[in-house]
Formats: structure tokens, C-alpha cells, sequence
């Protein structure tokens, strides 16, 4: 007899071979009856349940109920591992070591997402070490969209009894390459439902004076402004929805936020708050922080009503996404933190969602 999820999700939903791999969904529980659902096929996040102020539960993470759904998703990007490269690459090329590399096209003119079969269509090797930790495997081979070395990544998800997701990442390479995983949680904190609402009322508070303006393609345009006095500022907490469709020519770029903040930091690579989302209408809150110098902000922008989980859609602006990174296209922007990691040297990154409530 198959355990009773509080998502309504199946595990058998989840259970196939792709890619001569098996799949599986491996559930993460604490003492005050969290429960997190993740698939080794990407390592798509499919539910997060938590209490609202009243202790009802929702599930605040857009996904899919079967592999199927994940695989096929018109959203491949949905709550998935993003690697080797999370983010834009200009024109996908990048120079090393005075080689050109070539990388896959799949935005526009640019490189997103280390490409069409980045590590989110891949099937990853899994371990569920107990019910709080769940380890993921995957090897990047030579090349793999156009990039140098074969690098080995571990991706740890832990949910700790203090309602937090923890994301860990530990990758090595045998050449000198670049990496910038992220993971590209797509968060509904009203829970979603046919339609999931927008997100627009939900207030945000960012640990960033920073941010970095892009082209309308998406490509930074090298320079790294002040968020204040503009659309950008989320200094002081305010609705997400306050500045959105301002007579401002980022977010005209954007079609709303689609931006890497610069987080405030005091020395580079510690663990620190990046931002605060609340939903006043349930109370639910949910913070991030994280060990990386950038969190791109992506305000749900192009979602088009696509089908989720259990009969739930994904219309545009219901989800919010906060994802812990370098800086988009840093190959080509020397001033920008590196990306670079050679032999020897140990690729680490760590991100904290944590969900909480309040009055």
C-alpha cells in the first residue's frame, strides 16, 4: 500500500525509464508535517506543503503529478535544477584560455539554462539517505552543450525541522570550465489552485542596493546600477505588484522583473538573507538565503496558463521565482565574480528557502 502524500500525489505517477535511467519521487517530511516531493528527472521540486496562519496546508511550488508531465512540461524550466550555466550566456559563446567555445541557442540569440539538455532533462542518480535528505548525482560529460570538462555535481536537498529547504551543490572538474547551478523554483505562496492567483499582492523585501540592467534581449548591458529611485527598489518591503508595469524601459526588457539582483554582502561566498516574500492574504512567508553574490528575480512573466499538478494552471505572474546565482553572461564580463573552476578546486554553492508564517 502506497503512503498517503498530503499533495495527492503517486509515487507510481512519478516511476518510469527515460534516458535507461530509472525515475522515482522521493518525499522529504519534519516534526511539523512539511512535506517536500522531489523527481531525480531534473531535480524538479513538484510539491512543497506548508500551513497557512491557520495551519491549513498548500502546496506553494508550481510542478507536474506524473513524469510525464515533467518530462513534456512547456515549461521545461519548472522547479528544476538549473546547470552547468544557470542564466543567459550573450550569443552563447565565451572565450577561455584564448579557446572560443560554442554553446547551444535556445533564447532568443543566447544561451539560457546550459541549454536545451541541460542537467533539468536529465536523469539524475538519486539516494534518499533518510526522510530529511535527499542526494542527487549527475556527471556533465566533455562537452556536454558546448562546454569544457566533465564535471561531477552533487546536489544535496535537506528539509530541516525549522521548516527550511536547504539546496547544497558541490561540483569538480577534470579541465578548467565554468559553473552557475541554480535552481529554478517557481513559488505560488497563495498555494496553487485552477487558476493559481498572481502573485502581485505578495509583499518583497531584497538585500540589494544593486541590480544589473539587461538589453532586450535579456544580456546585461555591463553596468551595475542603484535600485534606488527606481522599479527595481524592493529595499522597503512593497507589493510585487506596485511597479511592475512601470514606464521604465528595464522592465519594458524584462516584461516586468527578470533581473540579477546584487546582493548585499559582507565578504563573498557567506550564507546571508538575499530576500523576504509574504503573502498577506495567507500569511505565508518565505525567505531566502543564500552563499552566491546574485539572485535573479523572475516575476512569473511568461507563464501562459499552462497545466500543473492535480488539475491546477499556471497563469502568467502566479509564481515567483528567486534564484541564487552569479551574474548572468560573467564569462564575458571579466569585473563580474568568475565563474571559473579548474582542477583541484571544489564548486560550492548553498541555498536556503525557509517558510514560515505570520499574523
Amino acid at each position: 500500500m502506497e503512503n498517503q502524500l498530503i499533495s495527492g500525489l503517486k509515487r507510481k505517477d512519478f516511476q518510469a525509464i527515460v534516458q535507461g535511467k530509472q525515475t522515482d519521487l522521493y518525499t522529504l517530511t519534519n516534526e511539523n508535517g512539511m512535506e517536500v516531493s522531489i523527481t531525480n528527472y531534473g531535480g524538479a521540486v513538484v510539491s512543497i506543503m506548508v500551513p497557512d496562519r491557520n495551519g491549513n496546508m498548500a502546496n506553494v511550488i508550481q510542478g507536474h503529478d506524473s513524469i510525464k508531465g515533467v518530462v513534456e512540461s512547456p515549461e521545461p524550466f519548472l522547479s528544476t535544477l538549473i546547470g552547468r550555466y544557470g542564466n543567459r550566456i550573450c550569443k552563447g559563446k565565451f572565450t577561455m584560455n584564448g579557446k572560443e567555445y560554442s554553446l547551444a541557442i535556445n533564447n532568443g540569440p543566447n544561451s539560457l539554462h546550459g541549454g536545451p539538455t541541460g542537467c533539468h532533462a536529465r536523469v539524475w542518480d538519486a539516494e534518499q539517505v533518510n526522510n530529511q535528505e535527499l542526494v542527487l548525482r549527475y556527471v556533465f560529460a566533455y562537452y556536454e552543450e558546448g562546454f569544457p570538462g566533465e564535471v561531477h555535481m552533487t546536489v544535496k536537498y535537506s528539509l530541516t525541522d525549522d521548516n527550511e529547504l536547504v539546496i547544497d551543490y558541490r561540483g569538480t572538474t577534470n579541465k578548467k570550465t565554468i559553473i552557475n547551478m541554480t535552481h529554478h523554483a517557481f513559488f505560488s505562496l497563495t498555494g496553487i489552485g485552477n487558476p493559481t492567483p498572481d502573485q502581485l499582492n505578495c509583499l518583497l523585501q531584497m538585500n540589494a542596493d544593486f541590480y544589473i540592467p539587461i538589453d532586450e534581449t535579456s544580456i546585461p548591458t555591463g553596468e551595475i546600477l542603484k535600485v534606488e529611485g527606481t522599479p527595481f527598489d524592493f529595499r522597503t518591503e512593497k507589493t510585487i505588484g506596485q511597479d511592475i508595469e512601470a514606464d521604465d524601459e528595464q522592465i519594458k526588457n524584462g516584461s516586468g522583473y527578470d533581473h540579477c539582483y546584487v546582493l548585499n554582502k559582507k565578504e563573498p561566498g557567506e550564507l546571508s538573507w538575499a530576500c523576504t516574500m509574504t503573502d498577506p492574504k495567507s500569511g505565508r512567508t518565505l525567505e531566502t538565503w543564500t552563499t552566491e553574490p546574485g539572485v535573479q528575480f523572475y516575476s512569473g512573466n511568461f507563464l501562459s496558463g499552462i497545466s500543473i499538478q492535480n488539475g491546477c494552471t499556471a497563469p502568467r505572474r502566479s509564481a515567483m521565482c528567486f534564484e541564487a546565482q552569479h551574474f548572468p553572461d560573467s564569462p564575458n564580463r571579466p569585473y563580474f565574480p568568475s565563474v571559473q573552476i579548474r582542477p583541484g578546486e571544489v564548486y560550492k554553492q548553498k541555498t536556503v528557502y525557509k517558510f514560515g508564517v505570520t499574523d
